[in-house]
């Protein structure tokens, strides 16, 4: 499959969160904005430069905010004559930390699938992260484009680890502490999505795909493909002796008693995951070491140390602690800010001074700044994990140490410091070998080697030519009405009977559908019944058909799409006989939806039925309504992938798209950008949608709630959306991560990963 003109190939590159421009970025800003921002800029600029690419798009997030500047606020910016940024709206306008972005995602997703009906489908769409990982699975999913996904890292790793650190530190926190800064249960949830999904995993070492994604329910390895990133040899290359100092020369010099030293030099946020108090013990403890090198410390930027998060200020002042215990005063250099430039200049000087780049972190997944110095021509000496261990096994340029073991690393150091000709042969094997495995030219090779043979076996999407209404089988109106039927239009035959009354007078702008889990038969005869108007659009079966008009055409496009990998007989196999499982009666069950009623005394969690076949190898969505029924039906399916099938094909708005429901599997197309009105007689599954942008919670039960949720609305005369989240009225919670994000902002290094 190729884009429609043959050209080449298009492709979408997502990174949601941090700040993202093309020039002087502000790496290290925050704890978001750190080595997938050089990731993803950088991929993008090489794959640009290959004749097989006819075009890049870097989607992120569009910002007004003035504490981080207008630059983030242009829809585009150039990076070359193939590649740009497309900076896309959601969520509210500010800057805000990505754990704060998840509540938005569906918002960013319709305004993709509007920005791909304006511009055309691209042929590959690679999600970095997993907030992007979420978002790119479901675009690819709808519109059945190829998909690779990028973790950078793990979120069940991460909260693995942190309780881990908690239980030994004997910490106060616990695990629903992390779950509430951290989000980790949809982050999770989120990566097994995108795992689900994604034709190919792109990770940067081996070590990655067995000892992190190997612990997901998705995890397949035959769709794993080590491709460590590339260094931007462009900025980062070997010293030239005749060229004058550099200006970070200059700010280490109020520090220093004799400049002229070799360096020890250590690049890291102020984190205690990053172990630099070991180091500065390390140099404390060791008279030679201090006379043979100067320290330097690269922790961050800060204005002052008071402001900065507890954490962080804890290990710099437990630094500041040591240097003053070991008497290191005219022997280290911790500046309090640097420009994204200083950065290779002081790889660059570390090499004149015949100094050593030291990562001592307790793990390192990858290391992009031992590749930095590696390819200045400064050898390493790092962590004996992950990356660090391919890197050295590569390039040969270093030593691995373990960073609890002082005389490990005081070993290593020495040996960089003591032996001259080692230290040659190290720092001319780190500039060759980054060029030979490290280099963007040939992180891009193997990508287009692997995502064109995806492209080219995946069929062509089904949505790939849009379609007008005029020559298909909807009438014209400009906004329409989608409610579910059991319990959302019934209950109430007051309110229903108003309703009809409602919908008879609405005039023809507005459309009538109904949204529902009951088959296509069963919906027309309680239809019939009600004495509701014919709707114009019909899904049926928990989103799983899709009819229109008076004579309900089937949508043809939307059966072929969700039939994809659909396997209903292996479905019957795995839960048929699962203890607490029973089917529902033979009219509950269609072609794409299996039904069973759950005895919760039995099953207290739908996780495990989950887990269950996610274990079997089925690519299924598993959806719980009213607590006791259970709809097992297509990864493809669902009504916000009906929905949106629909919004796209026809061309629809969201915001003309008012959509209403009381239970959980009208959930999905509740969220995003649709105006969703969930009636008062609501089961408990929807509360978490409370505080939801768009997402009116009506106090009228039954019909009388959608009723209230027009008029809330004005949906049949001027669309108003009183609960949009904008600036001035964001949640107190979204003011909070905005707030933690500014403090982060002030505080972090450049090496965040």
């Amino acid at each position: 499959m190729k884009s429609p003109d043959n050209d080449g190939l298009r492709i979408t590159l997502l990174s949601l969160h941090g700040l993202i421009r093309g020039h002087d970025c502000e790496l290290g800003r925050d704890a978001d904005t750190g080595g997938q921002i050089k990731y993803v800029l950088e991929l993008a600029q090489e794959l640009a430069t290959r004749d097989e690419v006819a075009s890049v798009e870097l989607v992120t997030r569009q910002l007004f905010d003035d504490r981080v500047g207008p630059d983030y606020a242009q829809v585009e910016e150039h990076l070359s004559d193939k590649a740009k940024i497309v900076r896309i709206p959601f969520g509210p306008r500010r800057y805000l930390r990505k754990e704060a972005l998840w509540p938005y995602l569906e918002t960013f997703i319709d305004q993709m699938l509007g920005h791909y009906r304006r511009t055309g489908l691209p042929d590959l769409i690679h999600g970095h992260y997993a907030d992007a990982g979420y978002a790119g699975a479901q675009l690819a999913r709808l519109l059945h484009v190829p998909y690779v996904f990028t973790g950078h890292s793990l979120g069940r790793v991460k909260r693995e680890r942190m309780i881990a650190s908690m239980a030994k530190s004997k910490s106060k926190k616990k695990p629903e502490d992390l779950e509430k800064k951290f989000k980790f249960k949809a982050r999770e949830e989120a990566e097994e999505t995108a795992l689900e999904t994604a034709a190919m995993v792109i990770t940067s070492t081996g070590q990655e795909v067995e000892q992190q994604y190997s612990i997901y329910h998705h995890y397949q390895p035959d769709r794993m493909e080590v491709i460590p990133p590339g260094v931007d040899l462009t900025n980062f290359y070997p010293d030239d002796p005749a060229e004058p100092l550099p200006p970070i020369y200059d700010q280490l010099l109020p520090f220093l008693r004799d400049p002229d030293k070799p360096m020890v030099v250590a690049m890291a946020r102020p984190d205690e995951r990053k172990n630099l108090e070991q180091l500065v013990r390390v140099y404390g403890e060791n008279p030679k070491m201090q006379e043979a090198a100067n320290l330097v410390l690269v922790m961050g930027g800060r204005d002052d140390l008071r402001d900065l998060p507890p954490s962080q200020r804890k290990v710099i002042t437990n630094v500041l602690q040591l240097i003053d215990v070991h008497n290191l005063y005219g022997k280290v250099a911790y500046p309090k800010s640097h420009r994204p430039s200083d950065v290779p200049d002081l790889y660059r000087l570390t090499a004149r001074r015949k100094g050593v780049f030291v990562n001592p972190a307790m793990t390192e997944p990858f290391g992009l700044t031992l590749l930095e110095a590696a390819a200045s021509g400064v050898p390493i000496v790092a962590t004996n994990d992950g990356g660090p261990r391919d890197i050295i096994a590569n390039c040969q340029n270093g030593l691995l140490i373990d960073p609890f073991d002082r005389e490990s690393i005081d070993h290593a150091i020495m040996r960089c410091l003591s032996e001259p000709e080692q230290w040659e042969e190290w720092s001319q094997a780190g500039i060759s070998g980054t060029r030979e495995h490290y280099s963007w030219s040939t992180h891009v090779d193997r990508y287009l080697r692997d995502v064109s043979e995806i492209i080219d076996t995946a069929p062509p999407p089904v949505l790939s030519q849009a379609v007008t209404r005029t020559s298909k089988r909807l009438p014209e109106f400009d906004r329409i009405i989608m409610t579910d039927l059991d319990n959302t239009l019934t209950g109430d035959n007051d309110a229903l009977n108003d309703f009809v009354e409602l919908m008879k007078n609405a005039g023809q702008d507005v459309g009538f559908g109904i949204d529902t889990g009951r088959s296509l038969a069963e919906a027309m005869s309680l239809i019939n019944e009600l004495g509701l108007p014919r709707p114009d659009v019909l899904s049926t079966a928990v989103g799983t058909e899709l009819y229109y008009g008076s004579r309900l055409a089937q949508d043809k496009s939307w059966h072929q799409q969700i039939s994809h990998q659909w396997d209903g007989a292996r479905v019957h196999e795995v839960l048929d006989e699962y203890p607490g499982l029973y089917l529902q009666k033979d009219k509950d069950q269609t072609e794409f939806k299996i039904s069973y009623r759950i005895d919760p005394e039995v099953i207290s969690s739908v996780d495990d039925v989950r887990r269950e076949l996610r274990e079997a190898g089925l690519r299924v969505k598993a959806i719980l309504s009213l607590g006791s029924f259970l709809d097992i039906i297509p990864i493809r399916g669902g009504s916000e992938l009906s929905l949106r099938h629909l919004a796209y094909r026809w061309g629809f708005e969201p915001e003309h798209m008012l959509v209403a429901g009381d239970c959980g599997n009208d959930e999905g197309m509740l969220k995003g950008g649709t105006l969703g009105v969930i009636v008062g007689n609501y089961s408990p599954e929807l509360e978490q949608l409370r505080g939801r942008p768009r997402i009116y919670f009506a106090e009228g039960h039954h019909a009388r709630g959608v009723m209230e949720g027009i008029d809330y609305y004005d949906f049949l005369n001027h669309i108003r959306i009183p609960n949009d989240r904008t600036e001035a009225d964001s949640s107190k919670e979204d003011t909070n991560e905005s707030q933690a994000s500014n403090s982060e902002a002030a505080s972090t290094s450049r090496s965040t990963s």
